[in-house]
């Protein structure tokens, strides 16, 4: 096997959970950084945006680095879906597939349903309920908790941070309270 299918594979989670984990160490020591996503959106708009908002005034640049590590997700992600893709369809277990064929869900062909997540789903209301609304959620709830999943989960988690393990606790609940209770509400509409 060439080093290329076996990157192209899905990683076991021995070798891809200390890989993430090892990004909290490697911040920490080369500067006394935290990880974490959402916080870009922030730097973003203090850059771009000049407004005399309380919010957005600091020194964003003190924090460029993390601009850098966005992009450098946004490049990756272009390389995998160009070169990288796995040509194997996403494994799900054989009851959530027949799950989803009641709710008229059959494409699993791609890393998400495109049954759901498509131009055209988003003109419905259940398309509009799971990305528009979905999306909002997500921003609204990022901010609310003052961050991110990954930067909560991973980082705060790891430095001992009370208020992440209570927010990763509850993105947890919601999480499964939306796929068990929520979704199958959704997915009838």
């Amino acid at each position: 096997m060439s080093i290329l299918e076996w990157i192209k594979q899905p990683w076991p989670w021995y070798v891809a959970g200390p890989l993430i984990g090892l990004t909290v160490p490697t911040l920490l020591i080369l500067g006394n950084k935290s990880f974490g996503i959402s916080s870009s959106l922030r730097h973003v708009c203090a850059a771009c945006v000049p407004a005399n908002i309380p919010f957005f005034k600091y020194d964003w640049k003190k924090e460029i680095w993390n601009m850098f590590f966005v992009v450098g997700i946004f490049f990756g992600a272009v390389i995998t879906v160009n070169f990288l893709e796995n040509p194997y369809p996403v494994v799900i277990h054989p009851k959530l597939a027949a799950d989803l064929a009641g709710y008229g869900i059959t494409d699993l062909t791609g890393l998400v349903p495109n049954d759901l997540f498509n131009w055209p789903a988003l003109l419905t209301l259940r398309g509009f309920i799971m990305i528009v609304v979905g999306g909002f959620l997500v921003g609204f709830g990022t901010r609310y908790a003052g961050g991110c999943t990954s930067g909560h989960a991973i980082m705060g988690i790891s430095t001992l941070q009370m208020p992440s393990l209570i927010a990763t606790c509850c993105f947890m609940s919601g999480g499964f309270i939306m796929a068990n209770l929520i979704l199958p509400f959704i997915l009838s509409l």
